[in-house]
This record gives C-alpha cells, structure tokens and sequence, in this order.
C-alpha cells in the first residue's frame, strides 16, 4: 500500500460528489422525502407509507441518476407512472415530472442552507493530486459543475463525468458501471488501476461491475457492512483515514 493507502498499482482515481466529497447526501434524501411523501399522499392518501430517508433512499435512489431513482422506489410500492419527458413540469404526475420537483426542491434548500465539502475529503484530494495521480469526479448529479464550484473543488478533477455528460453520452447511471468506466477511458487508465471512491450502495455495484482495481466505501451513515457486501475492498468513514501525508 502506497501512503495514499492504496494499492501500488493504482494510476488514478474517480470520486463521487455527494457525500464524498460534498455533504450533500442528507440534503438530497430530505429533497427525495419531501417530494415521494408529497406525491403518495396524493397517490394513496393519509394510509401511503412515507418515504424513509435513509433505508429507502438507501437502496432504490442514492447514486442513481433521477428519473432511475424515481422508476426505482415507486417499483418498490407497486406504482407505475408515465414516463413523462426531461422537460415535464415538476408539478406533472410522470417519472421524469417527480424527478424534476425533487430537482427544485434540493435547489432551494442548496440556496437557503449552502453546501459544505469534507474537509477529509479535501487534504486527500491535495495529497492524490501532489502524488501525480490523475482524479476524476463521477456523479448522477445534473448540478455537480455548480456544487463543486461552490465549494472551491473545481481544480482538484481532471475529468468530470455528471448527469449532464452521461446524457449527452448516453451512458446508463449507476449501478451500471459506465460512468466510472467513462472516467477512466478519459484519463487514459485501465479500470484495473483505478479506484474508484463511492457512499452508495449503487455506486459500489458499479464499482465491482467495472472491474476496479480498488473500491472505496465512505461509511458517513453506519452502512460499512452493506457497502462491503455490495464489493468495497475498504471501508473508512473519512477519507483522512487512508493517510495521505506527503
């Protein structure tokens, strides 16, 4: 293991943004609450289960791109809705207008509450940068330009691939692991000698999917279990505990 705490083989590395880099995570799952709760009370009335911030998004959003997210959980309580197009009003009863209500609804409370990145998170990106390896941020977000950008993280990431770029590309968000695979194609690695950096669930399917050379498990929620089922090699809750020192 390198003083990065990864393997030696290991050339570059790919980074999702919320709640590895950014603390938006909880900020995205009360969005998705508020949103599903809103829309099973019109479905079903007082009687709809809510939407569980952790469990459910846990397993049927976190990672994925929206309207995924969106077929996912409802799939879960046996509701179909039509598909509806990216442009559909957040107030339309379809896939993609239940996405673009959550959109609004984490935009606001992205304007009214800020955004923070880990500190953790920062020092070991100006640790991988000052030891030559070459970073990519990979995300489902649509926003993540603007979140990183807020934060002063924009220069830390030699290739962003995000929702707007696996659109224009048609790549498959994960759980499938194209967006990762994406990055490493862009930076000029083998999968094989990238690590891959991930929260969710989705994200760590992607990761054994893609065939990484190292899967990291950012534990911020008392998941290390589920993320090693779902193929971490490593679980930490900071990315600080990797090391990092130059």
């Amino acid at each position: 293991m390198t003083q990065l705490g990864l393997p030696d083989t290991i050339q570059a590395c790919l980074f999702d943004l919320d709640g590895v880099v950014t603390k938006t995570a909880v900020v995205h799952a009360a969005a998705w609450k508020e949103t599903f709760d809103a829309f099973l009370r019109d479905y079903a009335g007082e009687q709809g289960r809510p939407f569980d911030a952790v469990d459910d998004y846990d397993e049927y959003v976190d990672g994925r791109p929206r309207a995924d997210g969106v077929r996912a959980f409802l799939d879960s309580r046996g509701i179909h809705l039509p598909e509806g197009t990216p442009e559909d009003p957040p107030d339309a009863p379809t896939v993609h207008g239940l996405g673009n209500r959550k959109n609004v609804l984490l935009l606001e409370r992205i304007r009214t509450g800020g955004v923070e990145a880990y500190e953790g998170t920062l020092r070991y990106l100006e640790a991988v940068r000052a030891a030559g390896l070459r970073t990519a941020i990979v995300s489902s977000s649509a926003n993540c330009k603007d979140v990183l950008r807020s934060v002063g993280a924009e220069h830390f990431f030699d290739v962003r691939i995000d929702g707007v770029v696996a659109a224009e590309r048609h790549l498959p968000g994960k759980p499938h692991p194209d967006t990762f695979l994406a990055a490493a194609h862009d930076l000029g690695v083998e999968p094989s000698r990238a690590a891959v950096f991930e929260d969710a669930l989705a994200g760590m399917d992607a990761g054994r999917a893609g065939g990484f050379g190292h899967v990291v498990g950012v534990d911020r929620v008392g998941q290390a279990d589920a993320l090693y089922a779902h193929g971490a090699s490593i679980v930490v809750r900071d990315l600080a505990e990797l090391g990092g020192k130059q």
